[in-house]
């Protein structure tokens, strides 16, 4: 007991320098990092209330530019509503679908399920663009051509190769004696997998719904070629037309506005929830 007293005694006594030398260059590198992502968002928001000729805002500081995008031709909340409408139905059918789907990889047994689940994960690898005008046709033909839910349903199609997967590995990550306990207790496999099996795999399911959200919300290129009605545009399309003004000169004001706004939700949602979000990504990537 006295050897092992000493020995520790004669230790000296970290005062942490050593450790926050060796995580300076860390602080360095995220620090930077976040400057150079966060910096165009805030450039925006600055210009967005600044004065700037050929704007609404010219003199002093102010809700010009705001006032310009509330006004412009349907009203920002109207095509603010249409984008809701469409993210919103995006995340519900990609999480019903990949749910089950994910389910169905994870823990059924059938033949072919390894080659389905590749040709499903090699949808990835095509340009989603490459697609649209076959959509665009096929729509037309079931009578959803320029409609919310028919440019829903084409963004969750997007969306469900890497949402079966994320839902596969979380899955996969969950014991498979909670399911087989509660089936002893009476559960049926419907019930097992809402009560037991669901909010064990919340995690994956936030970061699905997460990415469905930001792929819904932020998309130009699809609603640009599926809707041709002005009043049920997205909000991206939208901002994008508001920026050609009298003789082709850009409005950057009222477009730097319209960054802040369509930029506001996606932030909000990620910092409430951020820790889920890494949790699903954590899980898939300790089961990968």
């Amino acid at each position: 007991m006295a050897a092992t007293y000493s020995v520790r005694a004669a230790r000296p006594r970290s005062n942490g320098l050593g450790a926050l030398a060796l995580r300076t260059p860390y602080y360095v590198l995220t620090g930077g990092l976040a400057i150079i992502f966060l910096f165009p968002l805030f450039w925006a928001g600055i210009r967005s209330v600044s004065p700037q000729a050929g704007t609404a805002q010219n003199h002093g500081w102010g809700m010009g530019n705001y006032d310009t995008l509330t006004h412009y031709q349907a009203g920002i909340w109207q095509y603010v509503l249409n984008s809701v409408i469409v993210s919103g139905l995006t995340v519900l059918f990609t999480l019903a679908i990949s749910l089950l789907g994910g389910y169905a990889f994870a823990r059924f047994t059938f033949p072919g399920k390894n080659v389905l689940f590749m040709l499903t994960l090699a949808i990835l690898m095509v340009p989603y663009a490459t697609l649209l005008i076959p959509l665009y046709v096929l729509l037309d033909r079931i009578g959803l051509q320029n409609s919310l839910v028919g440019l829903a349903l084409v963004l969750t199609m997007f969306q469900l190769p890497f949402a079966t997967f994320m839902m596969r590995i979380s899955f996969e990550s969950v014991p498979r004696e909670l399911e087989e306990a509660a089936l002893v207790d009476g559960c049926g496999t419907v019930k097992a997998l809402l009560r037991v099996l669901v909010p064990s795999v919340r995690p994956g399911l936030v970061t699905v719904g997460l990415f469905a959200f930001l792929a819904a919300w932020n998309d130009f290129i699809t609603p640009l070629v599926l809707i041709s009605d002005s009043a049920k545009l997205p909000l991206p399309v939208a901002i994008a037309n508001l920026r050609a003004q009298v003789m082709g000169v850009i409005d950057y004001g009222a477009t730097e506005a319209g960054v802040v706004v369509l930029a506001l939700p996606c932030i909000v949602l990620f910092i409430l929830l951020q820790r889920q979000y890494v949790r699903g990504f954590m899980s898939g990537a300790l089961k990968g």
